[in-house]
């Protein structure tokens, strides 16, 4: 049906069930469909010519903002916690705690580097973030048919916006649910806003966000973009839910993963940095041939 879904780096396993969904999204429309995406890993490449791409905690991390002692603490605490995140062997309830003192870490090391707001955007551009391929195709379409994208990220939300900002697609439909920083008269870094949001309660910090899903009250049909299994509860707050498609990204230990990956997702795609599939989806639920 979709040629796409045939490529060798496409997994899937019940390609019948993925049919039939996407064929329902498409009977109901733009109209109904939503699109739930997390943002590092996702949106964003895991590599780019052999290269590991950054993070947005990356971004700062490896940034002039940070300290060369700054930067020792934060790479001990991924060199710490990274593997803990991505241990198929260990529960979300396991991992919770942990996940939790790791952001809490890295922020508060953040906070006194007491990080300027006017320069977060040159030192996003020197980065070399990027969005996947196909990034412009994906973000237009949904704008084109008045498709809300929420992204929902355990990084750093004014990095995140000033990367989607500079590839020149934040329009209106999106919408991010992120750790926002809060800067004092002075434009420098003083704290986090509100509740730490990271990889195991993004439903959580869709769930507080409440008001902004009345909106969504008649999109019923959710397609869900993921890098992890923590991914797979940030639509756990939809309304009224009837269809939804998991699309994950295996970018690393494949091997490792895939077998968790392919009983969480309904499609999982292996070392694609490409927008291609998701494309391909959204073409053809929004009633292109």
């Amino acid at each position: 049906m979709i040629p796409e879904l045939t490529r060798p780096s496409v997994y899937m396993r019940d390609g019948t069930r993925v049919e039939g969904v996407i064929q329902a999204m498409r009977q109901a429309g733009a109209n109904a469909l939503q699109v739930i995406s997390d943002f590092d890993m996702t949106l964003t490449r895991f590599s780019y010519n052999g290269k590991r791409c950054p993070t947005c905690h990356n971004i700062l991390d490896n940034s002039k903002l940070i300290s060369e002692e700054c930067k020792e603490k934060l790479k001990d605490l991924l060199n710490t916690y990274y593997p803990i995140e991505i241990n198929s062997g260990l529960s979300a309830e396991e991992k919770l705690p942990l996940m939790v003192e790791w952001w809490t870490k890295a922020h508060a090391l953040l906070v006194q580097q007491k990080i300027k707001k006017d320069l977060l955007s040159p030192v996003v551009r020197e980065s070399s973030a990027m969005l996947r391929e196909g990034y412009q195709l994906f973000f237009d379409c949904l704008q084109e048919h008045s498709v809300p994208l929420l992204i929902f990220s355990a990084g750093i939300g004014d990095v995140l916006e000033e990367v989607i900002r500079q590839a020149g697609v934040f329009h209106p439909n999106v919408k991010v649910f992120s750790n926002y920083m809060d800067f004092d008269e002075n434009g420098a870094l003083q704290a986090f806003k509100g509740q730490l949001i990271h990889i195991y309660n993004k439903r959580e910090g869709a769930l507080l966000n409440s008001g902004h899903f009345q909106e969504l009250r008649d999109r019923h049909n959710v397609l869900l973009l993921g890098d992890s299994l923590g991914d797979l509860t940030m639509a756990d707050g939809v309304y009224g839910m009837e269809n939804i498609l998991k699309i994950g990204y295996l970018n690393d230990k494949v091997e490792e993963r895939k077998e968790s990956y392919l009983k969480a997702y309904d499609i999982v795609l292996e070392r694609d940095e490409t927008m291609n599939v998701a494309n391909a989806i959204l073409h053809h639920v929004t009633g292109g041939q």
